[in-house]
């Protein structure tokens, strides 16, 4: 083993093997390497997701193309996913039962990551909205059981390596994913995408605005400023807390705070008029049901799902214009379980593609009942945050994708480049 300094920034190569940027225009990159580093053509990265939903490993395989050169750029090579559910909040009550959750998760990561090289690859876990919705006391209970579990495990621990990620940097590190997935980090000019990230939990937007205006017009805090490349990158980004997917069921049902009582039924237009049943979130049963002798479809469900997101999201001064936003995570997984798009080839869809699909749905909703009878109040809530909180017109361009370059579009690459780079983000 040796010390060195390593400038260790992600490179995607195109299939045909060349870079999809030029070298001059790229910075130098120096993170002084604090631990023993194997010398190797190869070097690994775990990051865990701890989603409201469920808790998702990320194992990154980087290829340094010449070890003798310190400063030759590695090439992310692939990346083994893996989850499961529920997500750790569920075990708020039971933290060493969410703990094995973790140790489970580190079996796939030590089959992953060849023995020689599991002390110097780091394991960095980041939990989002279901921890941050949780009391403190009870997500500290959780993140120490994770710190216990990292302990024992045979993998090279930094310091702060199990957090609560803020939503700001959720939302910056998911752009800067699918930004350096899709080559734009790399152009000369400021043209990025923008993303849209739907969780269980929380939802976020951030984009590099094109208007001094956007800038001008946000509330402070949704303006993040991100050092990278030797120049600041001015971002617009928020999470909405408590805006994800499934919370904005809770919302919708009336049932946000209710802490699950056994005696209340929470009913809705959106969901069909003879579904009734238990429903889990958080370790929380909520009893739910449609409204047997009152009406369901899109038009109520509407009305409805307006009451979660009207007045709540801010709407930035360009998202009206002709940006393409790429928009995943539960965006992605209600439009294929619509049949809006291909699960194998995501695709690209209009807001109004939404809008309509969700109709359907909606209209017809002992068709879709088998997928979900949730999906008409999904892909409503969908529509509405999109028009109704954002504020994006119905030819809004969305590039729905679960992966890019067969990478996971979220905001775990983000973070391991993140804590490989030490991005600067305030």
């Amino acid at each position: 083993f040796s010390f060195y300094k390593a400038s260790l920034f992600l490179w995607v190569l195109k299939k045909d093997g060349s870079s999809n940027a030029s070298p001059d225009i790229l910075p130098e990159v120096l993170l002084e390497v604090s631990h023993p580093v194997n010398l190797s053509h190869t070097f690994y990265g775990i990051m865990f997701d701890a989603g409201s939903t469920g808790t998702r490993i990320h194992i990154y395989t980087f290829i340094q193309k010449d070890p003798g050169e310190c400063f030759e750029l590695p090439v992310l090579d692939n990346e083994m996913y893996h989850a499961v559910k529920p997500g750790l909040s569920a075990y708020k009550d039971k933290p060493e039962e969410g703990g094995n959750t973790i140790r489970a998760l580190l079996k796939v990561a030590k089959k992953t990551v060849p023995e020689d090289e599991w002390k110097q690859t780091p394991v960095v876990l980041k939990a989002t909205a279901g921890l941050r919705l949780l009391p403190k006391e009870k997500a500290n209970a959780l993140l120490d059981e994770v710190r216990e579990v990292f302990d024992e495990s045979p993998f090279f621990v930094p310091n702060n390596s199990v957090s609560i990620m803020n939503g700001t940097n959720e939302g910056v590190l998911a752009w800067v994913t699918v930004n350096f997935l899709t080559g734009h980090l790399y152009a000369k000019t400021r043209k990025t995408v923008g993303i849209l990230d739907l969780g269980g939990g929380s939802t976020q937007i951030t984009f590099l605005p094109k208007s001094k205006k956007t800038v001008f017009t946000a509330p402070a805090s949704y303006i993040a400023n991100i050092n990278m490349f030797n120049h600041t990158l001015q971002l617009y980004t928020h999470s909405y807390l408590g805006n994800g997917l499934v919370a904005a069921r809770l919302a919708t049902l009336g049932a946000l705070g209710a802490d699950g009582l056994d005696w209340k039924v929470f009913t809705s237009s959106c969901l069909p008029k003879k579904f009734r049943e238990d429903w889990t979130f958080g370790g929380i049963t909520y009893k739910v049901s449609g409204i047997p002798d009152g009406y369901a479809g899109y038009k109520l469900c509407y009305y409805e799902v307006m009451r979660v997101v009207k007045g709540i999201v801010h709407q930035p001064f360009e998202v009206k214009g002709s940006s393409i936003f790429y928009a995943f995570s539960y965006y992605f997984d209600r439009a294929v379980e619509s049949g809006l798009i291909d699960g194998s080839r995501g695709g690209m869809v209009e807001v109004r593609d939404f809008k309509k699909r969700a109709k359907e749905v909606c209209n017809k909703m002992t068709k879709y009942r088998p997928i979900s009878p949730f999906l008409c109040m999904d892909m409503t809530y969908i529509t509405c945050l999109l028009k109704e909180g954002f504020g994006f017109k119905d030819n809004t361009m969305l590039q729905l994708a679960k992966k890019v370059n067969n990478v996971e579009t979220s905001w775990a690459l983000g973070a391991t480049f993140d804590h490989f780079n030490n991005l600067n983000i305030h």
